[in-house]
């Protein structure tokens, strides 16, 4: 497997002098149920994984074998969440820079310059390049969407052992088929996101958690 996406972008700034370059991109934004989850990735540029692309152009073995690789030889990584409490008092879309800017300022070492998927963060003071589909040009907006995604299933099929009705090991939380069958027929959890359309539209009670014995 070899990478399908560069780190041509990430040579250019380590000529211009940027040395701690990180690469940021979130995950769980269409979801109806769950947080959204952000990671920024710092690689070491000199040990690259190889067979980095955008997370979901990969397999569930091949992300999970990857996410391994990046956290043993990426100079930092960082991952923060918002939960669907708060992205339904803030919008999801405010949610995903919120996740993002806490994985950034999480990171060990601060990073000099940022490699964004999609949005820049004006907030933050910090150099950085808002890349639409970075995750498919950048090795290092790669190594956060599949940090991220990894991280983000681990936790839906967490979820599926204390919300079993729902299949969130199946869908990790989107508009599948089956999940909105099971929310019009046991109403929304806990964890869903009560502001999506899809869940508040079925105007029904929350239900207690059905736990697996």
């Amino acid at each position: 497997m070899v990478n399908t996406c560069t780190d041509k972008i990430e040579q250019k700034l380590l000529i211009d002098g940027f040395n701690l370059i990180a690469g940021v991109d979130e995950v769980g934004r269409g979801a109806l149920a769950g947080p959204v989850l952000a990671a920024a990735v710092i690689l070491d540029l000199n040990n690259i994984p190889k067979g980095l692309n955008d997370s979901k152009r990969l397999s569930q073995k091949q992300r999970e074998k990857l996410a391994v690789e990046i956290k043993a030889s990426a100079l930092a990584v960082s991952i923060a969440e918002v939960s669907p409490e708060e992205i339904d008092k803030i919008n999801i879309h405010q949610a995903s820079l919120k996740a993002m800017t806490k994985a950034i300022t999480n990171l060990k070492l601060p990073p000099n310059y940022l490699l964004i998927d999609g949005f820049a963060l004006s907030k933050l003071k910090i150099k950085q390049q808002a890349i639409i589909k970075g995750d498919s040009l950048s090795v290092s907006i790669a190594a956060a969407s599949i940090v991220a995604k990894v991280a983000r299933d681990k936790l839906m099929y967490n979820y599926a052992l204390y919300w079993p009705n729902y299949g969130f090991e199946k869908h990790v939380g989107y508009a599948t088929v089956l999940h909105l069958d099971s929310l019009r027929k046991y109403g929304p959890c806990d964890i869903h996101r009560r502001s999506f359309r899809g869940v508040e539209t079925l105007d029904l009670q929350p239900t207690l958690p059905l736990i697996v014995s």
